[in-house]
C-alpha cells in the first residue's frame, strides 16, 4: 500500500523483516488484503533486515514496538528515523503551521521528506501518546485466524493512508 500510494515520487520503498522467513512469498490472506488495497503481493519475497540496508535508509516503519526495538538494536543510530507505522502516522497528525512552512521551504522532494522525518522524531517527546502503548502496534496476524487478519488490516490501512497523504503533501510543499 505504501509503495503504491507513493508511486511517482523519487523515493524507494522496500520491505524487510526482523524475523523474516527469507525467500517466502506473502501469506495468502495478507496477499488478498494487499490486492484489495492496491498492492502487488505477487512480487513480494520475504527478506531479513540487515545492517547494510539500515545504513542506506532514511526512514524505517516497523509494525510493532518489538520490531522497532530489534531495528535499533541492529543499528542504534536508527532510533532517530525508526518508528512504528501507527506512531509515525500519529506524529504526522501533529504537524502545525510552522512545521509545514519548514518543510515547504526545503528544495526538492527528498529534502522535504527528510525534514518531515526530522520533525516527526522531534515531536516524539511532545506529542500526546496513546493511553495504551500497544495502540502504536499493528497486531501480527501470521498463522492466526481470519479475525486477527481483519484486525491487523483495520490498524494498518488508516495509518498507511495517513502517512501517504502527509508525504504527498510534504512533497508538494503543502501547496
Amino acid at each position: 500500500m505504501l509503495r503504491t500510494g507513493l508511486d511517482g515520487l523519487d523515493i524507494a520503498v522496500s520491505s524487510a523483516g526482523t524475523g523474516a522467513l527469507a525467500g517466502d512469498p506473502m501469506d495468502d490472506r495478507a496477499a488478498a488484503y494487499s490486492r484489495q488495497y492496491g498492492g502487488y503481493p505477487d512480487r513480494h519475497v520475504a527478506r531479513q533486515l540487515t545492517i547494510e540496508q539500515l545504513r542506506d535508509t532514511d526512514l524505517v516503519l516497523a509494525l510493532s514496538r518489538e520490531h522497532r526495538r530489534a531495528v535499533v538494536e541492529l543499528l542504534p543510530r536508527a532510533s532517530h528515523f525508526t518508528f512504528t507505522l501507527r506512531e509515525f502516522a500519529r506524529l504526522l497528525d501533529t504537524l502545525n503551521v510552522d512545521d509545514r512552512a519548514e518543510i515547504a521551504a526545503q528544495l526538492g522532494v527528498y529534502a522535504r521528506i527528510g525534514t518531515l522525518v526530522e520533525i516527526a522524531a522531534a515531536n516524539r517527546g511532545v506529542a500526546e501518546r496513546p493511553d495504551d502503548p500497544a495502540d502504536e502496534d499493528v497486531v501480527d496476524p501470521f498463522r492466526r485466524d481470519d479475525a486477527v487478519y481483519a484486525e491487523s488490516v483495520r490498524q494498518l490501512v488508516p495509518a498507511v493512508q495517513s502517512i501517504v497523504q502527509s508525504v504527498l503533501r510534504s512533497a508538494d510543499g503543502f501547496q
